[in-house]
């Protein structure tokens, strides 16, 4: 299964293409087709259950181990500066590639379909994303209701003053360090045995929701998905380029471990459904486990260059839309404020539509354009999901080049992983 991995998911992704578009096709009773991707969408449910089942004490016990290990304070405190400088850079281009894209391609203009009526409702709490939320929600009131609705960030707090702890108390500690490193080995082999329901699940998101839209949809928005990927492709682009400088030759060997993690993420448009992959495919790289397991969790809450990048491309796609003009400083207002609020989205459902509406309403455009996006969410967010899997793994890896744990070469069977 290991060693075919990356293949069983294409299949499976071909496969729904083939049994969504059948469905849409042949299924004319409406009632119908919402009974069948009912089903299917309670396999991917089920899937994403069990995956985030495991994220919680997964990234609590590997985060734990490696800050413990880290030795010092002083060690801990520079690869947290150094990842959060690399997060900020990487948040950057992504909010600034998405502007200058989306003002080159003006997907917005001439959309032919009809607007919503300004005043429409998108259905969406806006004041979820503020500075002050958002910085009281960055220390748990309790560990166990962290864990229990999955906030990565909490957990990262928590884990940071637990591992510090244990690395303060030395020989003292040391069972309770054992105890950490046991749940992580247990919690990668409960990983591999979730992992094995991956292809069923992928067959099951993508023929949902191609049976629910149909392929027909993609040429209606073709413009504007067409840019969006444009878009995130030259994002790739510009973190590989970005890795290669620190990694060298090595950036194309990473390229060809995080392949499965990606597609995974693509496929189930869940970043979050690609962690254990990608913290296995990590340590396979040559990543050191301290090093992965604390800038890996903290990327998901500080680098989700994908979704970031989709914040400024669908803002501005929808004024264009309703003809409305920002000008250069209001452009770079709303990066600087998309630099805060994205910052909150990890462990938010449809956090990137709820970052987007509060943008919309701080800038005057009606809020309602989001109906105009939410047919193809879906879709593009299979694509920031891949995208954000890959920041972070390049993410990850550049850190443990600085930090001097990077293994010079990778592991023997990391070739043949997929």
């Amino acid at each position: 299964m290991k060693r075919h991995f990356t293949l069983y998911i294409l299949i499976a992704m071909l496969l729904g293409i083939v049994a969504g578009s059948a469905c849409h096709a042949k299924l004319e009773d409406p009632a119908a087709l919402a009974s069948l991707v009912g089903y299917l969408n309670l396999v991917t449910d089920v899937f994403l259950r069990l995956i985030r089942m495991i994220i919680a004490p997964l990234v609590f016990a590997t985060l734990v181990s490696g800050i413990a290990h880290m030795g010092d304070s002083s060690a801990l405190g520079r690869v947290g500066i150094r990842s959060l400088a690399w997060f900020l850079v990487a948040s950057l281009l992504s909010l600034l590639l998405g502007i200058l894209m989306v003002t080159i391609l003006h997907p917005g203009t001439g959309l032919g379909l009809p607007l919503p009526p300004s005043d429409a409702a998108a259905g969406l709490n806006t004041a979820t994303f503020t500075l002050k939320d958002f910085i009281t929600h960055l220390v748990p009131r309790s560990i166990g209701e962290a864990m229990a609705n999955n906030e990565i960030l909490q957990i990262v707090v928590f884990a940071g003053f637990f591992g510090t702890a244990i690395a303060g108390l030395g020989e003292h500690a040391r069972r309770v360090l054992e105890v950490t490193e046991g749940l992580a080995r247990v919690m990668l082999k409960v990983t591999g045995y979730v992992m094995l329901t991956a292809p069923v699940a992928v067959f099951a998101a993508v023929a949902a929701t191609v049976g629910t839209h149909g392929l027909g949809i993609l040429a209606t928005y073709g413009k504007f998905i067409g840019g969006f990927y444009l878009s995130l492709a030259m994002l790739w682009l510009v973190l590989l380029g970005l890795g290669f400088l620190v990694l060298r030759t090595r950036i194309f060997q990473l390229v060809r471990l995080i392949r499965e993690p990606v597609l995974l993420a693509f496929s189930t448009a869940s970043s979050e459904a690609a962690y254990p992959k990608t913290l296995e495919q990590m340590g396979r790289f040559g990543a050191s486990e301290r090093i992965a397991s604390f800038v890996l969790p903290l990327g998901y809450s500080f680098n989700l260059d994908g979704s970031m990048m989709y914040c400024t491309f669908a803002t501005l796609f929808i004024a264009q839309a309703y003809g409305i003009a920002l000008t250069l400083p209001q452009q770079l207002s709303m990066l600087l404020l998309l630099m805060v609020t994205s910052k909150g989205m990890a462990g938010v459902p449809r956090a990137s539509l709820v970052v987007i509406a509060a943008t919309l309403a701080h800038f005057h455009i009606p809020e309602a354009g989001l109906l105009l996006i939410l047919a193809v969410d879906q879709f593009l967010d299979m694509g920031r999901s891949a995208t954000n899997v890959v920041g972070n793994s390049i993410a990850t890896a550049v850190v443990a080049s600085w930090e001097g744990e990077l293994a010079a070469v990778a592991a023997p069977d990391a070739a043949s992983a997929g």
